[in-house]
């Protein structure tokens, strides 16, 4: 399989670059196309060395055609791009990078998938932290940032692979089958990529496809959207609860239990606020099924702080709070990042035009003093925010918003980066926007004129 053949890849990034690479020394002719001409050239000499052809800048309409035997397709690309309609009117099968790894991986490796809207990355690293601290060799790969394919070489017979699998992946899976899949909640999200939320919903389930009654499910009993959507999947089905005492993981007091088992207190976790523990509840119901330690859960919990880009501490400066929660490129993640604070706040809003409702996130403004909107949508956050009566003032960049928070702040404010928006219009990924939000605000801290 993938030996000998004449395969496609539409789109670079990470996942492009470790496809080609993987396919290419097994024997294969790759084509590689991105529509962006600028990339990494020393990415783009070692497949070129490797004998991939690589066509940037456009997607020419004779550049492929009926002689490909697949078209792997980075998971950004538009479901509707002319080349992935193309392929199914010729009948050639379009996946993704996840798929073709999942295909050529062993057997006995053990894979562990997490989808939902939020709290994927949270929780996908919470499972992996639980199992590396047991000392089992365990991998971190998928939409986190990690290509499975790059994976590849280095599994071990027994190796436990844990894979964030977002919406954009779940489109072009077939054969995928997790043996332990997490769905963490539903909202709506992606609507530009899947088209409404019905399909979005139907392309989040196919993380359960192919499952049997060996197969785990765990779901959040609480999420009326997530038990709707999964009635009829054929998994073992196993739950946790953030409000009810339930056969599986839930809080009773003031801690979290593993059925009867008290597994932790609240006051011992790190981490705050109710959807990080109904992650962690998630967490501790896969680690259990592996038979990790409550010593290891433990350890991880008392330690672990989140992840980088997720409502993440910065800096105080002057007795200004800034926090960078970047991964919010929904509105439902920036009612989660705002639900944590009772801390006057001043609100960083913005980015790619994707029709968000930000009137979704009304109910959670009590404490946002000001809002600070940059972006493709500025204009229209702009009109949201004067229609609350709440000040809202337009920028260019991250840069000037840092700076204009501060400077409209109080001591005692929490500055917060929660953009309710995808970073593609000024950023190749959430990440470089919440690095150079960081970066902005360090410079703060040392600019002797603000602070």
């Amino acid at each position: 399989m993938f030996k000998n053949d004449k395969i496609f890849i539409l789109g670079f990034a990470r996942s492009g670059y470790e496809a080609a690479k993987l396919l290419a020394k097994r024997g294969n002719k790759v084509v590689l196309n991105d529509m962006r001409e600028e990339q990494d050239k020393e990415r783009v000499k070692e497949l070129q060395e490797l004998g991939v052809e690589i066509i940037l800048g456009s997607h020419p309409d004779d550049a492929f055609d009926n002689t490909f035997n697949y078209l792997i397709k980075n998971p950004g690309v538009p479901i509707d791009h002319k080349y992935v309609l193309k392929a199914r009117e010729l009948g050639i099968e379009v996946i993704n990078e996840v798929e073709m790894a999942y295909r050529l991986m062993p057997k006995d490796v053990t894979l562990i998938g997490i989808t939902g809207t939020n709290g994927k990355t949270t929780t996908t690293t919470l499972i992996y932290e639980m199992i590396n601290k047991s000392n089992r060799r365990v991998h971190l790969t998928g939409n986190i940032g990690y290509p499975l394919c790059g994976f590849l070489e280095k599994l071990e017979s027994n190796d436990i692979i844990v894979m964030e699998t977002s919406c954009q992946q779940l489109e072009n899976l077939n054969e995928f089958k997790p043996n332990i899949a997490v769905m963490t909640n539903l909202s709506e999200a992606h609507i530009d990529f899947l088209k409404s939320y019905d399909n979005y919903k139907r392309v989040k389930k196919k993380i359960f496809k192919n499952h049997t009654k060996e197969n785990i499910a765990i779901l959040n009993i609480e999420d009326e959207d997530v038990i709707e959507s999964t009635k009829d999947i054929k998994s073992t089905v196993k739950y946790f609860s953030s409000k009810n005492q339930i056969n599986g993981s839930y809080i009773k007091g003031d801690a979290i239990y593993y059925y009867d088992e008290k597994i932790v207190d609240l006051q011992d976790i790190r981490l705050v606020g109710m959807h990080n523990y109904e992650n962690i509840m998630a967490a501790i119901m896969v680690v259990k099924e592996l038979g990790i330690k409550n010593s290891c859960i433990l350890e991880v919990l008392k330690t672990f702080a989140g992840v980088e880009h997720r409502l993440e501490f910065v800096k105080e400066i002057n007795n200004r709070l800034f926090y960078n929660d970047s991964k919010a490129t929904n509105v439902k993640s920036t009612q989660i990042a705002l639900s944590s604070f009772n801390k006057p706040t001043i609100l960083l809003l913005g980015g790619m035009e994707r029709g968000q409702d930000f009137y979704g996130l009304k109910e959670y403004l009590s404490c946002v003093k000001m809002i600070v909107c940059y972006g493709e949508n500025k204009n229209r956050i702009k009109e949201f925010g004067d229609n609350l009566m709440i000040e809202t003032k337009v920028v260019d960049d991250i840069k000037m918003a840092v700076i204009e928070a501060y400077q409209s702040s109080s001591e005692g404010d929490v500055i917060l980066l929660s953009p309710a928006s995808a970073s593609w219009d000024q950023y190749k990924c959430f990440e470089d926007r919440g690095t150079e939000y960081k970066e902005q605000v360090f410079k703060l801290g040392e600019n002797n004129e603000y602070s």
